[in-house]
């Protein structure tokens, strides 16, 4: 298990003890990551300038509880995997932070100006925040912390709780991929309610 090859540090960050594991493991975390963020795209209908709200538990990604050993390269990779194949569709990713940022949300600014949210200010890093977050606020072009979105799909690496920034209705969306590295995945996307009735028409 990848577990076992994971050094957790004193300030609770952690690192791979291998460097050869921790290439191969990277290097299919990062095709994985790729493979689930295209099929999603495909099967929830995600166009361009719509949002997936993304949670990301790196430690349970290499086996560890959630929160307890989060490890930046493992963030990394699923960035390196995720942010291409959504930059070229021009949708926009939106990562949630952990729950000592009370799950706030990591945007491009540009997104935020459009919304026109509130932005809030604070700085994700690997131990309040998460990997994953504070690897989004690294590599975005102007990035801005947010308390709420409404995104039109989800993914949920690790059990991050996504819920509460998706928009009504949400309805799961099964992939080929199950988990990435031993953290399983739960994906969604969002329809509009269908309102008024037997006699309603929706079409």
């Amino acid at each position: 298990m990848i577990k076992e090859n994971i050094e957790v540090r004193a300030d609770g960050t952690a690192e791979f003890s291998s460097a050869d594991e921790a290439r191969a493991f990277l290097a299919m975390i990062r095709a994985d990551a790729e493979k689930l963020t295209r099929e999603l795209i495909e099967a929830s209908g995600l166009c361009a300038r719509q949002i997936l709200v993304v949670g990301c538990s790196s430690s349970e990604v290499t086996g560890n509880k959630i929160g307890k050993a989060s490890v930046p390269s493992v963030a990394d990779a699923i960035l390196d995997g995720m942010l291409p194949v959504l930059n070229e569709k021009g949708i926009y990713l939106a990562a949630q932070c952990c729950e000592h940022l009370n799950r706030a949300i990591i945007i491009e600014n540009e997104l935020a100006e459009r919304l026109g949210i509130d932005v809030v200010c604070v700085r994700p890093v690997p131990k309040a925040g998460g990997s994953f977050a504070a690897a989004c606020y690294e590599r975005f072009s102007s990035p801005v912390a947010v308390e709420h979105i409404r995104a039109h799909a989800g993914l949920d690496i690790g059990g991050t709780l996504i819920g509460m920034h998706l928009r009504e209705v949400a309805v799961p969306v099964r992939l080929s991929v199950k988990a990435l590295g031993e953290a399983p995945i739960i994906c969604a996307r969002t329809r509009p309610k269908y309102i008024g009735g037997e006699r309603a028409r929706y079409n």
